[in-house]
């Protein structure tokens, strides 16, 4: 599992012009989904995210999470992440879960993280969506299960 996060201010998902998720300070979770992935990564990855000290303290260091600063989550699933574009102009997919394995791990990743407490608004499995989000810092990481 590999998912890219976004620290924002706010975030916003919209599919054919309808808002489907949104969230205030926290962050934005791109998430993709290998043919290997569980549960239990999907659980191992929220717990991750959840703890992860990206956030600034008082001293403006990053020292707290998105649980520490009661932020939330805007949760996207991205099977692009596990794009292979070593071999010519067009990236290959292939490493990506099926659709069906990929939709259910996404859901079961969004339960974990509310089980851990937080806000989570999300995008549309497999629809075309468009993000809108300000990026605090700017802050982007990628963290990788696989």
């Amino acid at each position: 599992m590999r998912a890219t996060l976004q620290r924002v201010t706010r975030a916003t998902c919209t599919v054919d012009g309808e808002l489907t998720g949104q969230t205030g300070p926290g962050l934005l979770v791109l998430l993709g989904v290998a043919p290997g992935d569980t549960d239990a990564t999907a659980h191992a990855m929220a717990a991750k995210i959840a703890k992860l000290r990206i956030f600034g303290d008082e001293q403006g260091r990053m020292n707290r999470s998105v649980q520490d600063i009661g932020g939330g989550i805007l949760s996207v699933s991205q099977f692009t992440l596990y794009a292979d574009t070593r071999g010519g102009n067009r990236p290959s997919f292939t490493a990506a879960a099926p659709p069906d394995h990929a939709r259910a791990l996404y859901h079961t990743f969004n339960a974990a993280l509310r089980a851990l407490g937080l806000p989570v608004g999300e995008g549309v499995f497999g629809a075309h969506m468009f993000l809108d989000l300000t990026n605090d810092g700017p802050v982007t990481l990628t963290l990788d299960l696989d």
